[in-house]
């Protein structure tokens, strides 16, 4: 008798025996039906064993292995186990949630792959005598007729994302049909892309001869330098070589741009993206594609990190610097650094691409640990011009300067479009009452609620909370409310006030809520239908806007004094990005950054556009305060229903800590930044030392202590390698 070792998606960290007669050592990886309490659960096999430390009387059996659903190899179980240990994450939560929903379901079924193509009688349909106004019908049929054995369904919706009211108008006059596509030979024919300039092939010859082997590079390029074009050379490498690569990109909206360049360069190899925005049924039909090695180019976000990849042979991280690669609830994981862990597992090269790199990966770059490949220049193109304005004493009009307003109305003189930049959603942040100083606070949080004014609502951006407008204060009952300060509804509003004939487009999440939204967004700007973009952070980076000249920042400062260690180094980042946004080819841009405070050296750097010379400076002042990168550190959060419970919860945690730990501080507990969210209040407490390796020694001695102190009335976390200080 064996006995399956499998990991059940519970918050508890082990595994659980089961008895089995048929599953051997190849079922390691295996996706298995068990008995679990009173239901029956999924999980994944991750060891076979000849015994159990439990009775075999004690023991239930398994109940089926889903033979139909390929296993988990074993770098990828590996890769997790790791994930487990590491961020100190039950393993059975870990695992499960690495797999497509559909597999973590009983009836898990595998999809088919399917393919459209004409009937008989839809042969007999001619491009030409469809009316000219029905474009996509002519286009589709054509698309049809020349396709032989059929589109694949998913491609054919992905190119034509209107058709579907005339897929389905054919299919009922049986002029198309949808039927189980057959495999095919994948061709990995490349087109030419634009010639490389020197820098651009210097980066390219360094990385090509470092496949097969773990070699990491960071690719440092001002916005606008090429690093895609490195990219698509460096993925060309590796298709020639019937390898896979796995492009991991910080946001979905970054997605749809970067797979239409890769499509174009190498129409004929399959390319799959994975990510949130995916239906379960596509998710799981393009994971089987990656892990069947049917999938040349993975593109996804930091969830496509686990996926299996038989062919794997480079894997390139863009915009590695992005806060959004490190989860920030369950598993509390860094994509850019597993992904470094993987390079190495399976022996490829890794490219991480940032026109502002992480300080932890500049730093590692000036050690000589990563090989620094630089792109300083813009192809046929000057970098755009950087300028503060000084908005002291001025009166602004809903938040704008007159010297934003005139250069606004220069631009569209010229024909060309304008992105106005502020990175607050919503009319106004806060509704104030001038009587008796009452603000419009969150119930829930430590926050304020936005005015929403479009939707007479006021809502919190962080629990959900919303509430309808007050007519009169709640406090003194006076009628005179007023919203304060700008959101991107607010801007909006003004710059239709004043620019009455212009095309002003808002991009923020509440207008790019529904699908396809951004996609059609996107095409308007692109078609030249569009004058001002007003937008957040979605519009920051990795965009490429061919008529937009001017961009414009509001409200930059409110990062400039935030008690956060890395609020200077993301605020340096997200402006240098949304710089980026202004100019290409012929078009030279400018950015105009509204400013209290005109002479600060940030402001100065970003001016200089001098990257390096920011980083060093911050990276020194990270060094005598003994801060990362020049130390390591795990934050322990608590949340309870009072603070005084949580913050008791942290006492009760650092005294139960060795008298004299060794290379570790502890420091006291403190209320979090955001003190209250969704009802709860939170604190935390930090824990540093300058060796990685005495630190986790720390947690693993620390850790047993921690699950005796439980307190049901206390929600607690460990965050290793925290973003969020």
């Amino acid at each position: 008798m064996k006995f399956a070792r499998v990991a059940l998606d519970v918050p508890i960290n082990r595994l659980f025996d089961y008895r089995t007669d048929t599953a051997t050592d190849a079922n390691v990886g295996s996706i298995v039906l068990v008995p679990f309490g009173k239901k029956i659960a999924v999980g994944v096999v991750m060891e076979m064993a000849n015994a159990s430390t439990l009775p075999s009387a004690r023991l239930r059996g398994l109940l089926d292995v889903m033979g139909d659903v390929p296993c988990l190899p074993t770098d990828v179980l590996a890769i997790l186990q790791f994930c487990s240990d590491y961020y100190r994450h039950p393993i059975g939560e870990v695992v499960l949630n690495a797999l497509p929903t559909r597999l973590r379901r009983r009836n898990a079924i595998k999809p088919q792959r399917q393919t459209w193509r004409l009937t008989i009688s839809g042969m007999q349909l001619d491009p030409e005598s469809l009316p000219v106004r029905a474009k996509t019908q002519r286009d589709l049929v054509s698309h049809l007729r020349l396709s032989g054995d059929g589109i694949d369904a998913i491609a054919l919706r992905r190119q034509f994302p209107r058709a579907g009211a005339v897929l389905r108008d054919y299919l009922r006059r049986g002029l198309i049909e949808l039927v189980a596509a057959a495999p095919a030979p994948i061709s990995h024919r490349i087109l030419p892309g634009p010639a490389l300039n020197d820098a651009q092939q210097t980066a390219v010859e360094a990385v090509r001869p470092t496949f097969g082997r773990f070699a990491p590079f960071l690719l440092h390029g001002i916005t606008g330098s090429g690093k895609t074009e490195v990219y698509l050379e460096l993925i060309a490498s590796a298709l020639l070589e019937k390898q896979q690569t796995l492009l991991l990109v910080p946001e979905i909206n970054l997605t749809p741009q970067l797979e239409t360049r890769i499509q174009s360069r190498f129409p004929d190899t399959p390319i799959v993206r994975l990510n949130s925005a995916l239906s379960e049924s596509e998710r799981l039909q393009n994971w089987l594609d990656a892990q069947s090695g049917r999938a040349g180019i993975v593109l996804g976000t930091r969830l496509a990190l686990f996926t299996p990849l038989p062919n794997l042979g480079l894997i390139i991280v863009d915009e590695e610097h992005d806060p959004s690669f490190k989860q920030s609830d369950g598993l509390r994981y860094s994509a850019r650094d597993i992904a470094l862990l993987r390079a190495k597992q399976r022996s490829v090269p890794i490219v991480l691409g940032s026109a502002t790199p992480a300080l932890e990966t500049f730093h590692q770059a000036l050690g000589g640990r990563y090989a620094m490949l630089t792109l300083a220049h813009r192809p046929n193109a000057a970098p755009p011009v950087i300028e503060t304005v000084d908005v002291r004493g001025e009166t602004l009009i809903d938040g704008l300067s007159q010297t934003t307003l005139h250069a606004i109305k220069e631009t569209r003189r010229r024909g060309q479009q304008t992105l106005v930049y502020i990175n607050r959603r919503g009319y106004a942040p806060v509704l104030i009452c001038p009587g008796c100083n009452w603000t419009s606070g969150c119930p829930r949080c430590s926050v304020k609620l936005v005015v929403h004014l479009k939707s007479d609502l006021m809502r919190c951006h962080h629990c959900g909370h919303q509430e309808i407008i007050p007519v009169r204060c709640p406090q003194c009952g006076n009628a005179a409310l007023a919203p304060l300060g700008q959101g991107t509804q607010r801007i909006e509003s003004a710059l239709a006030r004043i620019f009455p004939a212009a095309r002003i487009l808002r991009i923020d999440r509440d207008t790019t809520r529904k699908k396809d939204a951004w996609n059609r967004m996107r095409r308007q700007i692109h078609d030249g239908e569009v004058d001002i973009l007003v937008g957040t952070q979605l519009l920051a980076k990795g965009h490429d806007f061919p008529a937009l000249t001017l961009v414009c920042v509001i409200n930059a400062d409110a990062s400039l004094y935030s008690t956060d260690f890395r609020a200077s180094e993301r605020l340096f980042a997200n402006l240098m990005q949304v710089s980026g946004r202004a100019g290409r080819a012929d078009q030279p841009g400018s950015v105009l950054i509204q400013t209290e405070f005109p002479q600060h050296p940030l402001y100065a750097a970003l001016k200089r556009q001098d990257y390096a010379e920011f980083a060093k400076a911050i990276l020194d002042e990270r060094k005598q305060a003994g801060l990362p990168p020049y130390a390591h550190q795990a934050i322990l959060r608590a949340e309870a229903l009072s603070i005084d419970m949580a913050i008791g919860f942290l006492r009760k945690a650092a005294r139960c800590t060795s008298a004299a730990v060794s290379g570790v501080t502890v420091f006291d507990p403190v209320p979090a930044y955001m003190a209250r969210l969704a009802g709860k209040e939170r604190a935390q407490l930090t824990v540093q030392s300058r060796s990685r390796g005495v630190l986790h020694k720390f947690i693993s001695d620390w850790e047993p202590k921690l699950e005796k102190l439980a307190d049901p009335k206390v929600r607690w976390a460990l965050d290793i390698d925290p973003l969020d200080s």
